[in-house]
């Protein structure tokens, strides 16, 4: 039976930098990146070729997905980074990478990280609570890596510091094929349009402040 065809194109993945320290991190990168292939769906990441992130990117690539690494110049050493495989696209600075990651995604997926993976995260997750995007955000939550922090957002919750209706930006699943449904199912909060649209607009001018900046350098 063939698989029904997605609602994406494109998933942007935030992740690990190194691989950790169990097998059950890299087993879950492996199946991610295969899960994408298998659903036709690109990869948008931070770039290189080291960690999960490498892991990811590569199973993507060896499977004849389309990869996007977007990078800042001052990281693009492959003494720090590796290699990156598929396009690669470099830009000024760590926001303008964040921001062109979000443009180029319809969805975001958190692998096991440490704090930026979990910047990047919460940075989409405040996004979406603002109304700039209504893009889903779903945890690979491997092995009940992500277990803290949900209890976190749920006692946030109880004392009134997160909305319950917000609680629901994200969705989370232990394995990547469940996960990706789930992203499939997903319905947005509130009707983001009007903040959304002044968001684009002011993500246009200061793109272009920046390659100004840039080119005078």
């Amino acid at each position: 039976m063939e698989e029904a065809k997605s609602r994406f194109k494109s998933v942007c993945v935030f992740c690990g930098s190194t691989v950790g320290k169990r097998d059950c991190y890299r087993d879950a990168a492996h199946e991610l990146g295969q899960e994408l292939v298998k659903k036709k769906l690109s990869l948008v990441y931070g770039g290189g070729s080291v960690g999960l992130m490498g892991i990811v990117s590569q199973e993507v690539h060896n499977g004849g997905g389309h990869v996007l690494g977007i990078i800042p110049k001052t990281l693009m050493c492959k003494a720090i980074t590796g290699e990156t495989v598929g396009e690669v696209r470099a830009v000024s600075n760590m926001h303008q990478r964040k921001a062109e990651m979000a443009r180029h995604s319809d969805c975001f997926i958190a692998l096991p990280g440490g704090y930026g993976t979990l910047e990047e995260l919460l940075e989409v997750i405040t996004w979406a609570q603002l109304g700039i995007h209504d893009k889903p955000v779903g945890l690979l939550n491997v092995d009940g890596y992500y277990n803290s922090l949900l209890t976190f957002i749920d006692k946030a919750v109880d004392d009134g510091f997160i909305m319950p209706i917000q609680r629901h930006i994200i969705v989370s699943a232990p394995n990547a094929k469940d996960l990706v449904q789930k992203l499939e199912d997903y319905v947005p909060m509130h009707d983001g349009v009007v903040a959304k649209a002044r968001w684009e607009v002011e993500q246009v001018e200061l793109n272009a402040s920046l390659h100004t900046e840039y080119l005078a350098r």
